[in-house]
C-alpha cells in the first residue's frame, strides 16, 4: 500500500489536495494525481487547469473556478484571483467572488466531509497561492496533503529540447522575472551557469537586458518557449542581445497576445545547433497540425489518440448520427431468438452494432452470458475490441482485408454435419450493403438480415467550423469511407484546397475526387490506425523537404492560399 494513500475525509472539514497539474500536457499528471482526482468531490482550479484535470474526475465532480471572468483576472503573480462559484451546493455561492479569497473558497468546499482536489498549474511549491492557502486550511483545522506536480520551469525545457544540465555540469538558477530583485539579476547575471527564466512574451527583451546589465554576454544563447507542453508550443532561438529583433522578425511582437507566459533558458545549452538535434517534441511529424475527424463521435475517440501521439490536434466532427431502428419488433425478435438457440452465428460488422446489441440485451436484463453456444464474427480489430469490453471474444475476426469481403473469405461454408443450426443473425446499419449476405447464402447459411441502427446525416457543426474547414483552418482532413465525405460537404462544405485530404482506401478517395477534392494520402490498407500513420509519414516528409531546402517548416494552412500540390500516395 502507498504510504500516502488516500485517508478518509474528516465528517466535519472535509479533505483538501493541493495538486500540481504540470505545465500543459495532460499526460504529465502523476499516478498519485489522477488517483487524488478519481476520488474528488469538487475541484478547485483556473480555466486552463480544470481543461488538464477534469478528464480524471468523476462525471458528478462539482466545480469551482477561480477565473471564470477572464476579464477580471489579475497577471499571474500579481493581485487576488477572481473567484467565481461553480458547485451550486456552496453555501456561500451567492456572495460576490470579491468577498472572498481562494483559501476561503477551498475550506468552503470542504466542508460536509467533501474530497477537495486544489489544482494549480506547475508544482504547488511554486505557486504563488498555495503556500498562504495550506497555512489557511492548517489554521482551520482542515486536513490537507500535496501531491507535487512538474514545474513549467523544468518541465518546458526538456519539451523545447533544451537540457539544464549535462556532463560537464553547471550550476542551474530559476529566476521568476515578474518578482525579481535587483540582488537576484546581478547574482546570476555574475554567474555562467544555466538561467531559467519565467515571465511573459513581451518582457522577455527586459529580462535579457538585464541579464546583460548585470554581466552576462550579449552573444550568450537563449531559447524561449511559449505554450510550453502542448501543440501550440513554438520556441525560438537567439542570444541574449538578438531577442527583441528575432520576436519582431518572427512578427511575434508586437501581439495583443504579448502578455503569455513564456520560459527562457539562457546558456550554452539553448543554443540552435544544439536545439536542431534535440528538438524531439516540435519535431514531430505532425506537430501542432490541426486535423478534422469527421466519424461519429463514437468511433473517432482511437484515432483521436493515435493522432495526439503524433503531435496533431485532432477536431472531431461528427458527420453521422447513429439513431435505433424505425420499428424495434424485428431487433428484439433476433434478440430473443439468441437466447432461444436460434442462431449458429452472429456477425457483428461495426462497433455500433456492438453498441445496439448490448443495449438490447441491457433493456432486457442480459449480459454476455447470453453468447454461450453461439460463434461470435467481428468485421475487424475495432469490432472485436468492442466485443471484448462487452466481455465476449469473438471466435473469428479476417486474418486479411477488415471488411465484409474479407471476412467472407474466412468464413466456413454451412456443413450439416457439424453445424447443427444453419442460420446467422447479422445485425446492423440500415444503408450496409448487402455483400456479406451474399456471399452467406451462397456459402450455405440462411441470414436473418436485422437493421440494429440507422445512420443519418448529422447537425451541421458551429458556424466557426464551417468556416474553418471551408476557409483553410484545418491542416488535414481524414476520411475513412464515403459516406463521410459526402455529409461533410453535405453538412459543412468543400474543404479548402491546402487542405491535405486523407482516405482510408480507392472507393473513399473516388468519393473525394468526385467531390472535387485533391486525394493527398491514402492507408496502405483499410484500417483507420494506418490511415493516421500515413498522415504522419506525409507530414514527416514534407518537413523532411523543407528542411532540405532551408525553408522554414509550416503547417499546410500556414501555405499562401491557392497554393498546390501534387496527389501523393503513400
Amino acid at each position: 500500500m502507498s504510504p500516502t494513500a488516500l485517508p478518509a475525509a474528516g465528517p466535519e472539514h472535509g479533505y483538501v489536495t493541493f495538486l500540481g497539474a504540470g505545465p500543459g500536457d495532460p499526460g504529465l499528471l502523476t499516478l498519485r494525481a489522477v488517483e487524488a482526482l478519481s476520488n474528488a468531490d469538487v475541484l478547485v482550479a483556473e480555466h486552463e487547469v480544470l481543461d488538464v484535470i477534469r478528464t480524471h474526475a468523476r462525471q458528478s465532480v462539482s466545480v469551482v473556478q477561480t477565473d471564470a471572468d477572464h476579464s477580471s483576472v489579475s497577471p499571474p503573480g500579481t493581485g487576488t484571483p477572481q473567484l467565481t462559484v461553480v458547485d451550486g451546493t456552496s453555501t456561500t455561492a451567492a456572495v460576490p467572488a470579491a468577498a472572498r479569497d481562494a483559501a476561503h473558497l477551498v475550506m468552503e468546499a470542504a466542508r460536509g466531509g467533501r474530497r477537495v482536489v486544489r489544482a494549480v498549474s506547475g508544482d504547488p511549491g511554486l505557486d504563488t497561492y498555495a503556500a498562504e492557502e495550506m497555512l489557511a486550511c492548517a489554521a482551520a483545522g482542515v486536513p490537507f496533503e500535496v501531491v507535487p506536480g512538474v514545474a513549467a520551469a523544468v518541465g518546458v525545457p526538456a519539451y523545447a529540447g533544451v537540457p539544464l544540465r549535462d556532463a560537464q555540469g553547471a550550476d542551474v538558477r530559476f529566476v521568476d522575472a515578474r518578482t525579481a530583485s535587483d540582488r537576484c539579476w546581478t547574482e546570476v547575471g555574475a554567474s555562467d551557469g544555466t538561467v531559467v527564466v519565467s515571465t511573459t512574451l513581451d518582457s522577455v527583451a527586459a529580462a535579457a537586458g538585464e541579464l546583460v546589465s548585470a554581466g552576462r554576454k550579449p552573444d550568450t544563447p537563449l531559447s524561449v518557449t511559449v505554450a510550453g507542453t502542448t501543440t501550440r508550443q513554438r520556441t525560438w532561438t537567439a542570444t541574449l542581445g538578438t531577442i527583441a529583433q528575432t520576436l519582431k522578425q518572427a512578427k511575434v511582437l508586437p501581439s495583443p497576445d504579448g502578455g503569455r507566459p513564456v520560459i527562457a533558458v539562457v546558456g550554452e545549452r539553448s543554443a540552435a545547433a544544439r536545439r536542431d538535434q534535440l528538438s524531439w517534441f516540435e519535431s514531430k511529424p505532425l506537430f501542432g497540425w490541426k486535423v478534422l475527424v469527421p466519424r461519429t463521435k463514437e468511433q473517432a475517440v482511437s484515432l483521436s489518440d493515435q493522432l495526439r501521439s503524433y503531435g496533431a490536434v485532432p477536431h472531431e466532427v461528427p458527420t453521422i448520427a447513429v439513431e435505433p431502428p424505425r420499428t424495434p419488433q424485428q431487433m428484439e425478435r433476433a434478440v430473443k431468438g439468441l437466447v432461444t438457440g436460434r442462431y449458429e452465428w452472429i456477425a457483428f460488422t461495426s462497433v455500433n452494432a456492438v453498441k445496439a446489441v448490448r443495449e438490447k440485451f441491457e433493456e432486457y436484463g442480459l449480459d454476455a452470458r447470453a453468447f454461450a453456444g453461439i460463434k461470435v464474427a467481428a468485421v475487424g480489430e475495432q469490432t472485436a475490441k468492442a466485443l471484448v469490453a462487452f466481455g465476449v471474444k469473438p471466435d473469428l475476426v479476417p486474418s486479411g482485408e477488415q471488411s465484409a469481403a474479407g471476412l467472407l473469405e474466412d468464413w466456413p461454408p454451412y456443413d450439416p454435419v457439424f453445424d447443427p443450426i444453419d442460420r446467422v443473425f447479422l445485425p446492423r446499419a440500415d444503408i450496409a450493403t448487402e455483400t456479406l449476405v451474399a456471399g452467406l447464402i451462397e456459402l450455405g447459411w440462411e441470414v436473418d438480415d436485422v437493421t440494429a441502427y440507422r445512420t443519418v446525416r448529422a447537425s451541421p457543426p458551429p458556424a466557426e467550423t464551417r468556416e474553418a474547414i471551408k476557409g483553410g483552418g484545418f491542416d488535414a482532413v481524414l476520411f475513412t469511407s464515403s459516406s463521410t465525405v459526402r455529409n461533410l460537404v453535405g453538412i459543412a462544405g468543400k474543404p479548402h484546397n491546402v487542405t491535405v485530404i486523407a482516405c482510408i482506401g480507392p472507393a473513399t478517395a473516388k468519393t473525394a475526387e468526385e467531390h472535387g477534392l485533391r486525394v493527398d494520402v491514402m492507408a496502405p490498407e483499410p484500417s483507420v490506425l494506418k490511415l493516421a500513420e500515413a498522415l504522419a509519414d506525409f507530414g514527416l516528409k514534407r518537413r523532411a523537404a523543407a528542411l532540405e531546402a532551408g525553408d522554414p517548416v509550416t503547417r499546410p494552412s500556414e501555405r499562401r492560399p491557392g497554393a498546390r500540390r501534387r496527389r501523393t500516395t503513400t
